[in-house]
């Protein structure tokens, strides 16, 4: 066999300390993963690559080096560290590599240089010295010296880890000779076997230089004309799972990368080659973005799922290849199952182009669109109906929901009513909302300036459970005219399904029906994230850890909403004891999953074994509320109930915290403190005491004598709302219609010049406020 194997001088400490043979320190390591699969079908979907036991990674010279000779030690610490710690989890890793021939260059160019003998330069003179020039290199001479070097490399890189490495350098020869392919395939199977990484490149010193050939038209047939060709055969060969071939883009484009229209594909199939436009080969190597794609689609076709992605990007390039074994949507993922239904990408693509249109319809037609709406909620509800029955069906016997997500994902009648009547207020609302003129300036005579509200763009709403949040959103949207990517919990698909269809029966009256997208496909939330080229508001609709996770992974994109929804109803030593357990008893036990319910009670000192204190504790009681003791309350009690972990917990449940307090100033501070500027309740019968409360507590929502669950936008005569913002900026408490508007200046004049207005000009700045009649529109 043409292959030559060097294992490394020593096996790891593991396997080199222990009694222990290879074979059995292998089968405990594959214990994490389950069987393997039958190899010969590929992944369908990106989130199957989780699966991946066997995985190949190919570096192409982009990645290796670092200019035209010398390597990139970063990128290549950082890949190897990736590498190991998959190789560690139990998979089988394997790397294809470019860089000899750049390796090699650099440490011949030194020997030559050196080799110029002192005598030699110093006679020549310092012009002559700097006009000194290293002779052309043969390729193949690079090879052989950076063979050694390369390898040695790797090798002190992978130890760090305790792993073993072993190269392998191959031609075609070991391939199309049978002999020499049953060996290498053998060699191959019993390094992974011993927990090797296998190193692998062709055998640049003595290979012939590629030729046209017919190859890359079947299974059997393949020549290795470059690493990518190499990768791909090798891929199939060992019947790996994945084959990730990095680069220096992206991914796979619809047009040459740099140019104006380009795209980043997400998911390529095979016969879309005809909608690609190739560019220029690698700046290094032989091969370039057609050569990766065809050898993608050979591997594709013989079993193996490929991932081409950029390994270059220094914010990527330490996680670019565990991103992709997670089946995060990073590069062009080679997939031969084409979903029935368009990407998320081609979705938002449809959605703002509708939502122009929406934009510029009149107000009447939008109020149109909300009122059918409405008219199909109430006509429709028991199709609605028996589709969150089955949702709740399947929620309750996966046992994967709290009870808390259990009630939010529950619909009925009444909730359907209040629905459709909160709607139609919205419809009456949106008459006025977009093009409606803000502000008018006469800058100069026959010069006018209007500010003049306009939708935000494209909105990405992202909500848990409550499928009632789909409408609400909806109508917002359509009154905004801003375009919507819906993105709901597969607990509640089948009635998010039905909902979304009457969004769209909706919508067609006046033909923009893709103005309101749902995604269903199997995009996680972080991916969604990404697309800061064409979303413009993410709003979060759920827990707070679903609003924290998605807050973090979406740079670039504003998010609209709050993380926790802990709220505090603080009984003043005035407090009147009926307002008092009204207040709180319909904070807490009305709703307590929603954002706005009671989580903590403060209670004035003076109030302690008081009857107002009693009848709080006993109404509490009688709710079943579960009472969770703070540390100035645990104090004053002999028996109390279990202590608070902590001041700053949102429990979503029958459950509540109580703590003591001296003041009402003392009270504002526990609420600055371990608040989260949601909703905050005062209950006293002293006006001076709720004035001062009013005004100094910094959440988005204050009340006096009134429940914490009146923080909302439908009580507020919003007719619906996104959410409850705490940001301090654009919009704060209940986002309903004016949240999702923004503004444009718009200037009308008569061929005016700033020239005009210059020391030699004719013109002068009057910026006059002209009146702006009620309802003006622009």
């Amino acid at each position: 066999m043409f292959a030559r194997l060097a294992l490394c001088s020593r096996l790891p400490s593991r396997i080199r300390q222990s009694n222990v043979c290879p074979v059995s320190i292998r089968a405990f390591s594959q214990a994490k993963f389950s069987l393997p699969r039958p190899h010969g079908k590929s992944f369908a979907h990106r989130s199957e690559l989780k699966q991946a036991k066997r995985i190949v990674v190919k570096l192409g010279s982009a990645v290796v080096t670092r200019d035209e000779c010398g390597l990139a030690l970063g990128r290549l610490a950082s890949i190897v560290e990736q590498v190991a710690m998959l190789q560690n989890q139990g998979r089988e890793m394997m790397i294809v590599t470019s860089g000899a021939v750049a390796f090699g260059k650099q440490r011949l160019r030194h020997e030559i240089l050196l080799s110029q003998s002192v005598r030699q330069a110093l006679h020549s003179g310092q012009n002559q010295l700097k006009e000194m020039s290293v002779p052309v290199l043969e390729a193949r001479a690079c090879a052989a010296a950076g063979q050694s070097g390369l390898m040695a490399l790797y090798e002190a890189m992978f130890t760090q880890y305790s792993t073993c490495t072993a190269q392998i350098l191959v031609t075609n020869l070991d391939f199309h000779d049978e002999q020499k392919r049953r060996n290498l395939n053998s060699t191959l199977h019993e390094l992974l076997r011993m927990n090797i990484v296998p190193i692998i490149n062709t055998n640049d010193a003595v290979v012939p230089p590629p030729v046209p050939s017919s190859d890359l038209q079947g299974v059997n047939v393949i020549s290795i004309k470059d690493n990518d060709s190499l990768a791909a055969r090798l891929a199939v060969e060992m019947k790996a799972d994945l084959l990730i071939a990095l680069s220096d883009v992206e991914g796979l484009y619809d047009s040459p990368p740099g140019t104006d229209d380009a795209k980043l594909i997400d998911i390529f199939y095979p016969g879309d080659q005809q909608s690609i436009t190739y560019g220029t080969k690698s700046r290094v190597g032989l091969g370039g973005m057609e050569a990766k794609v065809k050898a993608a689609l050979w591997a594709l076709q013989g079993g193996t799922s490929v991932v081409i992605a950029n390994g270059t990007h220094p914010k990527v390039t330490g996680h670019v290849i565990t991103d992709i074994v997670e089946g995060k949507k990073v590069g062009t993922f080679f997939s031969e199952v084409k979903p029935a239904g368009p990407t998320v990408e081609q979705q938002t693509e449809m959605a703002r182009h509708a939502g122009r249109t929406l934009a510029s319809l009149d107000p009447e037609q939008r109020e149109e669109i909300i009122c059918c709406l409405a008219e199909l909620l109430t006509e429709k509800k028991d199709e609605i109906l028996s589709a969150n029955r089955r949702d709740m069906e399947l929620a309750t016997a996966s046992g994967r929901l709290s009870q808390p997500l259990i009630n939010r994902l529950s619909l009925s009648t009444a909730k359907l009513n209040s629905l459709a009547i909160g709607l139609r207020q919205l419809a009456v609302s949106s008459r006025d909302s977009v093009g409606r003129v803000l502000r008018r300036t006469r800058v100069a005579n026959n010069l006018e300036l209007e500010q003049i509200t306009v939708p935000i763009g494209v909105l990405l709403v992202i909500f848990e459970s409550r499928p009632d949040c789909l409408p609400q959103v909806s109508a917002l949207a359509i009154a905004s005219g801003n375009a919507l990517l819906l993105k709901g919990g597969k607990e509640a698909s089948n009635t998010n399904k039905i909902l979304h269809q009457l969004t769209q029966e909706a919508l067609s009256l006046h033909g923009v029906s893709d103005a309101i997208q749902l995604v269903s496909t199997r995009e996680e939330v972080e991916d969604l994230c990404r697309l800061d080229k064409m979303i413009d508001l993410i709003i979060p609709r759920g827990s707070s850890q679903l609003v924290r996770d998605i807050q973090r992974a979406a740079k670039g994109i504003p998010v609209l909403g709050h993380s926790e929804g802990v709220c505090h109803v603080y009984i003043d030593s005035d407090a009147s004891i009926d307002k008092a357990i009204s207040v709180v008893r319909d904070s807490k036990c009305d709703y307590p999953a929603a954002c706005n319910a009671m989580e903590t009670l403060l209670i004035h000192r003076d109030l302690l074994r008081t009857p107002i204190f009693d009848q709080l504790i006993d109404m509490l009681r009688t709710e079943n509320v579960k009472i969770h003791a703070g540390p100035r309350f645990a104090s004053y009690l002999t028996f109390s109930p279990s202590e608070v972990k902590s001041l700053r917990t949102e429990y979503g449940d029958l459950e509540c915290c109580i703590e003591v307090v001296d003041s009402m100033q003392e009270a504002v501070d526990h609420i600055h403190k371990y608040g989260s500027s949601h909703t905050d309740v005062i209950v006293t019968e002293n006006e001076e005491t709720a004035e001062q409360f009013l005004q100094q507590v910094d959440s988005a929502c204050v009340f006096w004598n009134s429940s914490s669950r009146f923080a909302d936008g439908y009580r507020f005569g919003l007719g619906a709302e996104v959410g409850i913002s705490t940001a301090r900026i654009h919009a704060r408490g209940p986002v309903g219609l004016e949240g999702l508007l923004t503004t444009k200046w718009v200037l009308r004049g008569e061929g005016h010049t700033v020239a005009d207005f210059s020391e030699q000009g004719s013109m002068k700045y009057l910026h006059e406020n002209i009146p702006i009649p009620q309802g003006s529109f622009s």
